[in-house]
C-alpha cells in the first residue's frame, strides 16, 4: 500500500469517525428532547386530568384524548383506582411500591417499550385527599421524526463519507505532488550527471528541508567520487612510472651477458625503484586508513611532546642528516594540558610527515618545532627556511598528488600534505600555511583541549603518571 492510499485511508476514518460521533450526539440529545417533552406532555395531561375531577368531578373524553394510546388513571389512598380515561386501552400497570413513592412528592417517570408513562403525586383541595395520577401514552410523532432523523443522519454519513474519499484522494494527491518530483528527479542522478541537485517549489516546508539535506548528501557524494577519481588516476600514474622504471632497467640488463658489478648497479637502481613505489604505496594505505570512518579508530589519551619526539625519532632513523629542533619553552604549568584524546599512530604519521617537508625542502635541511598552549587549544608550529611555496599554489596543496612547480625537482609523491589534513581534521584541528616563496614555510596546526569524560579521567591520571 502506497503512501497516498493510507494517507486517504487514515484521512477517511479519521473524519468518517469524527462525523459518526458527531451523528450519534445529535440522535442521542434529540431522543433525549423528545423524551422529556413528551414527559411534560403527559404531567400537563396528567395534572388537567386531577383539576377537572377536582373541579368538576369527571372529564371529558374529547379534552383528553390527544395521545396515541392514551390513558390517565387516579388512584386514592386506598391505592384503589377511582378513574380511568380510556376503558379499551390496556392498564398500564405500576406497583404499589412506585405509587407509595409518587406520594412522597414528585414525579416518576417509566418507560416499558414504547410506552412511556407519568407517576405524580395530587392533593385534592375539594375532597381532602392525597391522589396518584398515572399519565401514559405513545409519543408516535416523536418516535417517527425520531426515525426520520436517523436517516438522514445514516445516508447523510455515507455520502458524506463518499465525499471524503474523494478529498481525501484530491488532499493526498496534491500533498505527495512535491514527493513524487523528487523520486522522479533523484531516478535522473546518475554517476554520469552526479552535479545535479534536486529542485522543490515550495521552499519553506519539510519537503524543502529534505531536498535540501539530500542536496548536501549529493555534493558530498560528488566531492568523493571526484575526489576518488582523482585519486584513482593519479594514484594509476604514479604506480606505473615507478614500474616503468624497472621494467626498463630490467629490460636493459638482459640485452647482453655482464659483469657482476654491472649486476650489481642495476640491482641497486632497481631496489631504489621499489623503496620509491613502496614509499608510495604505504602513502596510499596511509591515507586510505585515515579517510576511513572516524569510528573504527581507537582514540586514547595521548601527549604532544611525546608524539613530536617519537615522529622526530622515526624520521631521523631514516634521514640521520636532518635538524630538527623542538621548543619546549612554552610549556603548561600542568602536564594535563598536555594530553589530547587521538589516535597516536595518526597523529605521529602526521607530525612526521610536517617535519620531514620542512627539511626536505629546505638547503640547511632543519626545522623549528614550537608548542603554544592557551587555556581553550595547543598550537603546534613547524617553521622551515627552505624553498617556499608559490602563491598560486597555495589553494591546491592539500590536494592528494598536487607538487608545487618549483619542487618539481625534489623526490616526493605530493601523498604527505593531503594525508596530514585528513588526520589532523579527524582529530576536530584546523591546519594553516603561511609561506613565502625563496623565504621559508610556517605551518600551524591546532587542537582544541576538551574537558576529559569521567570514564576517560582514570586514564589522563595515568598518562600523565
Amino acid at each position: 500500500m502506497n503512501i497516498r492510499t493510507r494517507l486517504t485511508l487514515l484521512f477517511t476514518l479519521l473524519v468518517a469517525s469524527i462525523m459518526l460521533l458527531f451523528s450519534l450526539s445529535i440522535y442521542y440529545l434529540y431522543n433525549q428532547f423528545r423524551e422529556n417533552e413528551f414527559q411534560q406532555r403527559l404531567e400537563d395531561k396528567a395534572m388537567t386530568a386531577a383539576r377537572l375531577l377536582d373541579d368538576v368531578g369527571q372529564t371529558s373524553k374529547d379534552d383528553l384524548t390527544t395521545m396515541v394510546a392514551e390513558q390517565v388513571s387516579v388512584y386514592n389512598n386506598q391505592d384503589k383506582e377511582v378513574y380511568r380515561s380510556n376503558q379499551t386501552n390496556p392498564v398500564f400497570e405500576i406497583t404499589p411500591e412506585v405509587r407509595r413513592q409518587a406520594r412522597k412528592g414528585g414525579s416518576i417517570r417509566i418507560r416499558v417499550d414504547t410506552l412511556e408513562a407519568v407517576v405524580m403525586h395530587y392533593y385534592s383541595l375539594t375532597h381532602k385527599q392525597d391522589y396518584v395520577m398515572v399519565a401514559s401514552g405513545y409519543d408516535r410523532f416523536g418516535f417517527s421524526k425520531l426515525d426520520r432523523l436517523r436517516e438522514i443522519l445514516f445516508f447523510g454519513w455515507l455520502f458524506s463519507l463518499m465525499v471524503v474519499a474523494v478529498a481525501g484522494w484530491l488532499f493526498s494527491s496534491d500533498a505527495l505532488r512535491p514527493v513524487s518530483e523528487l523520486i522522479e528527479q533523484a531516478k535522473a542522478i546518475s554517476g554520469t550527471n552526479i552535479h545535479r541537485r534536486l529542485r522543490v517549489g515550495r521552499q519553506r516546508d519539510e519537503l524543502a528541508q529534505l531536498a535540501l539535506t539530500f542536496n548536501e548528501m549529493l555534493q558530498r557524494l560528488e566531492e568523493a567520487f571526484v575526489t576518488q577519481k582523482s585519486f584513482v588516476s593519479h594514484a594509476s600514474h604514479e604506480l606505473r612510472t615507478p614500474l616503468a622504471v624497472m621494467m626498463s632497467q630490467i629490460d636493459v640488463a638482459l640485452m647482453q651477458q655482464r659483469s657482476t658489478v654491472e649486476y650489481e648497479a642495476s640491482l641497486s637502481e632497481l631496489l631504489d625503484s621499489v623503496k620509491n613505489m613502496m614509499g608510495l604505496v604505504n602513502g596510499l594505505l596511509e591515507l586510505v586508513r585515515a579517510n576511513s570512518d572516524s569510528v573504527t579508530l581507537n582514540y586514547q589519551p595521548v601527549r604532544v611532546d611525546e608524539l613530536l619526539w617519537q615522529a622526530r625519532s622515526a624520521l631521523l632513523l631514516k634521514q640521520p642528516d636532518y635538524l630538527i629542533e623542538i621548543d619546549f619553552e612554552n610549556m603548561p604549568e600542568q602536564e594535563e594540558d598536555l594530553i589530547l584524546l587521538g589516535e597516536s599512530h595518526l597523529l605521529t604519521t602526521a607530525f612526521q610527515n610536517l617535519m620531514e617537508n620542512g627539511c626536505k625542502y629546505s638547503s640547511d635541511h632543519a626545522v623549528t618545532v614550537s608548542l603554544l598552549f592557551t587555556p581553550d587549544q595547543v598550537q603546534v608550529s613547524f617553521v622551515d627556511e627552505g624553498l617556499g611555496i608559490p602563491a598560486a599554489d597555495l589553494p591546491h596543496i592539500f590536494e592528494p598528488f598536487y607538487r608545487a612547480d618549483n619542487i618539481m625537482t625534489v623526490k616526493g609523491h605530493g601523498i604527505g600534505l593531503a594525508l596530514t589534513r585528513r588526520i589532523i581534521n579527524l582529530h576536530k584541528g584546523n591546519i594553516q600555511v603561511a609561506s613565502v616563496e625563496s623565504v621559508g614555510t610556517t605551518i600551524t596546526v591546532t587542537f582544541p583541549l576538551r574537558e576529559p569524560t569521567p570514564a576517560v579521567q582514570p586514564l589522563l591520571e595515568e598518562t600523565a603518571e
